[in-house]
């Protein structure tokens, strides 16, 4: 391996790509955990009030804590990273002399690029296989300890259960998986076939089916309407859940995070169907996974292109610079959620939208740098 890595990595490439690797996870640790002191002081009523486990805190909630801040924070550590010790390096007039030397400014730019590529295979690989994993053991952890908000429920809401089959529920209780105002409609093209209404409705999690409290049943066959109302229950199964119900932000939002691949794509082919306006942040969810990653190439190209210049004040300006496009992307990044919920733009489109922004912004720099 040493012969190997010896014979297409020069002493250059291995210095560059130690100062990267190591500045890199020394950064990602430090922020991880100064993450963890502060979750911990945030949270700490809940770990005591509810009585938490000591197990089930460590290998359940910072199971998923930790791997999920890695992620989120991977791609600015490492920016931030590149951008300190490349200025260092400047600063020191480390890279003068490769310059000046035989080797081009793109030849120098080949360790930063492996070293790039070695956290996005690490990084895609995390996002698809292992985070949907441990988001789940946190997700689980934070619902059994009342994490979430009070309310979660959603108002007058309307899903499509088939092709024939809609639903209407005017509000639903969590708490008590009840839900009320409840209808049921079934259609024949676009003739009403039947529909069935009940004041309430009520989850059995231990059967997994739906209990109809008092329901009122209207059939329709050409002229002829029939009604049947009945005081009893009626236990039925329906292509439903309680938390189609819910509101789909905080713990609750999280439940795409901690879906596996296969199981997301599966929910979004049904949601598709039910059209609950849940479609869209499963898409952006899934997209989010393979094009997250890409921006550790973007956001090195910027860092190199904007510290590889010896300045005065040493790395305090383009460490200041690199903040500020830090917050940069980050704002970027939420408006193109947004741009994707409220404004109706492609899931796809919405991902891509920072990394084709501060490529094109990277790529400039990258051939204005000095060389």
């Amino acid at each position: 391996m040493k012969r190997l890595l010896r014979r297409y990595l020069t002493v250059i490439d291995r210095f560059i790509m130690g100062k990267y690797l190591g500045t890199f996870l020394f950064t990602l640790g430090i922020f991880l955990v100064i993450s963890v002191i502060f979750d911990i002081s945030e949270h700490l009523d809940n770990f005591l009030g509810k009585n938490s486990n000591l197990h089930d805190i460590i290998f359940e909630y910072y199971a998923g804590f930790i791997p999920f801040y890695l992620m989120l924070l991977s791609p600015l550590i490492n920016f931030l990273a590149v951008i300190y010790f490349t200025a260092k390096m400047a600063n020191q007039t480390e890279i003068v002399p490769i310059l000046t030397s035989r080797a081009s400014f793109y030849r120098f730019l080949r360790p930063y690029a492996l070293s790039s590529a070695l956290i996005f295979v690490v990084s895609l690989l995390l996002n698809i296989y292992v985070i949907p994993y441990t988001n789940k053991l946190k997700v689980n952890f934070e619902s059994k300890n009342f994490f979430a908000n009070d309310d979660q429920s959603k108002a007058d809401v309307h899903i499509q259960l088939d092709k024939h089959t809609y639903v209407y529920m005017q509000s639903f209780d969590p708490s008590m998986q009840t839900g009320y105002q409840f209808m049921l409609e079934k259609f024949d093209g676009d003739e009403m076939k039947e529909r069935l209404t009940a004041t309430s409705i009520k989850y059995d999690s231990l059967k997994n089916h739906w209990i109809i409290n008092g329901p009122t049943r209207r059939i329709i066959s050409g002229l002829k309407d029939t009604l049947f109302s009945s005081y009893t229950q009626i236990d039925t199964v329906l292509d439903m859940r309680p938390i189609d119900f819910q509101a789909h932000d905080n713990v609750v939002s999280n439940i795409y995070g901690a879906m596996p691949l296969s199981t997301l794509n599966a929910a979004i082919v049904k949601e598709k169907i039910r059209s609950t306006g849940a479609v869209i942040d499963m898409e952006f969810e899934k997209y989010r996974r393979f094009v997250e990653p890409l921006s550790t190439f973007v956001l090195t190209c910027i860092g190199v292109a904007i510290s590889s210049r010896k300045v005065r004040g040493g790395v305090g300006l383009p460490l200041g610079i690199g903040i500020f496009i830090c917050f940069t992307y980050i704002v970027v990044n939420k408006f193109a959620l947004v741009f994707s919920v409220k404004g109706g733009f492609d899931p796809l489109i919405s991902v891509c939208i920072p990394n084709a922004i501060f490529g094109v912004i990277g790529y400039i720099l990258i051939v204005k740098a000095p060389k």
